[in-house]
């Protein structure tokens, strides 16, 4: 479970998170950290967070956003909000160890969700984009179904391949959570 002062990797995508306020401080309302990205780093995958906004504030660096159809750079001092169900993706987009300010709101199991993706990373347990084998993906997707989703197949089509899919998933032995064993989780 992540606290307050933890920092969580994933070697993957070259993300740090630092979290300064958890669900768990908050009652849920929202979580609060930093997210540090290193050049040529980025989210996994583009993204819709269904029922959850996202504030994030850049601290240094240059972040690289797509929020819907617009695409653009933010400097220091910059911010962007991204309303739920907004299909979204950032990257570094400088030489430098980009670092921003996120707010997720409401929490939901957001913070389960990172655990989990940064755990099987430091575990080897993903393609080179960060992505499980699509049994695991289908299980922690159908988990984590208020959380996240794909952008561009409809919700109702998701569901169905996820009502499918985790249930193989289970068989093969995935769980919808995952906790570091081989690689180094980091929690400071």
């Amino acid at each position: 479970m992540i606290r307050a002062g933890d920092s969580v990797v994933n070697p993957v995508t070259d993300e740090r998170l630092v979290f300064h306020e958890t669900s768990r401080d908050t009652g849920g309302e929202y979580c609060l950290f930093d997210t540090y990205v290193e050049a040529d780093g980025a989210v996994a995958a583009a993204h819709v967070h269904p029922y959850q906004t996202e504030r994030f504030e850049v601290l240094s660096g240059t972040l690289g956003v797509e929020a819907g159809r617009d695409r653009k750079e933010l400097a220091v001092g910059d911010s962007v909000v991204i309303e739920p169900g907004m299909p979204h993706k950032f990257w570094n987009g400088g030489d430098d160890t980009l670092c921003f300010r996120a707010e997720v709101r409401p929490a939901l199991q957001f913070e389960s969700l990172i655990e989990t993706m940064f755990a099987l990373a430091a575990d080897g347990k993903t393609n080179r984009r960060g992505m499980p084998n699509a049994f695991r993906l289908a299980v922690i997707a159908k988990h984590h179904f208020d959380v996240v989703r794909l952008p561009r197949i409809p919700h109702g089509m998701q569901k169905a391949g996820l009502a499918m899919g985790a249930p193989l998933g289970r068989l093969l032995g995935y769980q919808p959570t995952y906790e570091a064993v081989a690689g180094e989780l980091a929690f400071a």
